[in-house]
């Protein structure tokens, strides 16, 4: 079975995206969440080829219906994919399986796979984020703290966070003085409680501002649809991000999927040639799935080609020394970073605003870690896992008033994001990829990470928060 929560995101995420059928892949393992019904094919002669292979199958398999195999975007677009339905979604999921075995033999012709699954990219399912945040007293410090140094609009480093929108008020923390972007949609729900996930893009981009102070952020509301959107989307989406601004020094990106494979995103392969072919340097995400299946976009950065573009990012746990239990890991991570119980601001400073816990706490580590991980603590109960066990049990309900402290590579994420924007302002260095790389030479140490030793960034200004052992129940 997937873990509980991977099921509670599953639904959330289902709610936030009416009129879209999702499944869980593969099987009940909870690896991935993908649209039934629908494939993925690269536009032109691939794409029909795709089309008349399923449709012959479906001709010659009883119980399947040829009539639903259709094209349902363009022939072409720029993400250069086309999304075919191979099936009526309603009539159960394995109308997929079906279809892929179908091309097999079609795929061993050509040398090289046709079609994927319409993948959800998101922030939101399983453990990502790592927690969920916690209030701290207003006049509590940033951690990491403020770097020094000030914001100069001509020689700022330009950073595009892609995540959800900023909210209304971000511009009374100093750090967000000068970030632009979207704005957070439906920051409330109708009774005036903080929605999931918002703040995540603002608390993102407050972490780029205090590492790296000179920096010009701009913040995309990509994200904004309960953290997450279809592969057949995101890639038009990127490209509508870098349209409005241009392609910026550093894009930051705290979200991706596994797919269960090594072949990257089909539905990002045109945004990310033309990645490669920029300066951009793409700084991502490993994800929190405590698990070593590579993560994309982030699992790009081995791929030849993309080893200079594409920079992968795992958290560190509270003290700096070791990995969060959450954080994926594996020779596809390139850096780790500072991802556990950071300070960040999460709405602005005006009147408190009250949240209510969607997930509750766990006995023990649901990695099998023994130290006093973010499922553990701070303990509360959670408004979905309060309707799936008890209904005796009340959701705990916090106010957030400015700063929260937050758990997840979606965090160590911006932590290195702004140390390469850091360096190049340091060292008058306009190229992001030869300061990742310069970086990486000269100031990055190591951590345990499974039992090796990886590259770390840890930033000066970043304060290590003591990690308490804790016995494991047998």
């Amino acid at each position: 079975m997937a873990p509980q929560r991977f099921h509670e995101q599953f639904g959330h995420i289902q709610r936030q995206m009416p009129g879209v059928p999702l499944a869980m892949g593969p099987g009940d393992a909870g690896e991935f969440l993908y649209e039934k019904g629908v494939v993925l094919a690269r536009d032109g002669e691939e794409a029909r080829l795709v089309e008349d292979t399923v449709r012959t199958h479906f001709t010659d398999t009883q119980g399947l219906v040829p009539e639903h195999v259709r094209r349902t975007g363009p022939d072409t677009n720029r993400t250069g994919v086309t999304r075919i339905r191979v099936g009526d979604p309603a009539g159960g999921d394995d109308v997929v399986h079906h279809a892929l075995g179908a091309l097999r033999e079609a795929e061993g012709r050509q040398g090289r796979p046709l079609v994927t699954r319409n993948h959800v990219v998101h922030i939101a399912v399983n453990a990502c984020p790592g927690d969920e945040p916690v209030p701290v007293a207003r006049g509590e410090a940033p951690n990491p703290a403020p770097a020094q140094g000030s914001y100069d609009p001509d020689s700022a480093v330009g950073v595009l966070v892609i995540d959800t929108g900023l909210v209304h008020d971000h511009a009374s923390y100093p750090l967000l003085a000068h970030t632009t972007g979207d704005l957070q949609t439906g920051e409330t729900d109708a009774e005036g409680v903080l929605r999931q996930y918002v703040g995540h893009g603002t608390f993102i981009a407050g972490i780029v501002a205090a590492v790296a102070p000179n920096t010009g952020i701009t913040v995309r509301g990509t994200l904004n649809d309960a953290g997450a959107v279809l592969e057949s989307e995101f890639g038009a989406a990127l490209f509508d991000a870098v349209d409005q601004g241009g392609w910026p020094d550093i894009i930051s990106l705290s979200a991706g999927t596994s797919t269960g494979g090594t072949e990257g995103l089909l539905g990002l392969d045109a945004f990310m040639s033309e990645l490669r072919a920029q300066k951009t340097l793409l700084v991502a995400a490993a994800g929190n799935d405590g698990s070593d299946n590579p993560f994309w976009p982030a699992a790009y950065a081995t791929l030849p080609g993309y080893e200079d573009s594409v920079l992968s990012v795992g958290a560190l746990r509270g003290d700096g020394e070791s990995a969060a239990c959450f954080s994926n890991h594996g020779p596809w991570v390139a850096v780790h970073a500072p991802g556990e119980r950071l300070t960040s601001a999460l709405t602005g400073f005006g009147a408190p605003v009250p949240y209510v816990y969607q997930h509750s706490t766990y006995d023990a580590c649901r990695y099998g870690f023994d130290y006093a991980c973010t499922c553990q603590y701070p303990r509360h109960t959670g408004v979905l896992t309060e309707a799936r066990e008890s209904t005796a049990a009340k959701p705990d309900q916090v106010m957030f008033d400015g700063l929260a402290q937050w758990s997840g590579t979606s965090f160590a994420t911006p932590v290195v994001a702004g140390l390469v924007a850091a360096h190049m302002t340091a060292h008058g260095e306009r190229d992001p990829r030869a300061a990742r790389a310069q970086l990486l030479r000269s100031g990055a140490e190591s951590a345990d990470v499974r039992g090796a030793r990886v590259p770390a960034l840890r930033p000066p200004t970043w304060r290590p928060v003591p990690v308490a052992i804790t016995a494991q129940p047998a």
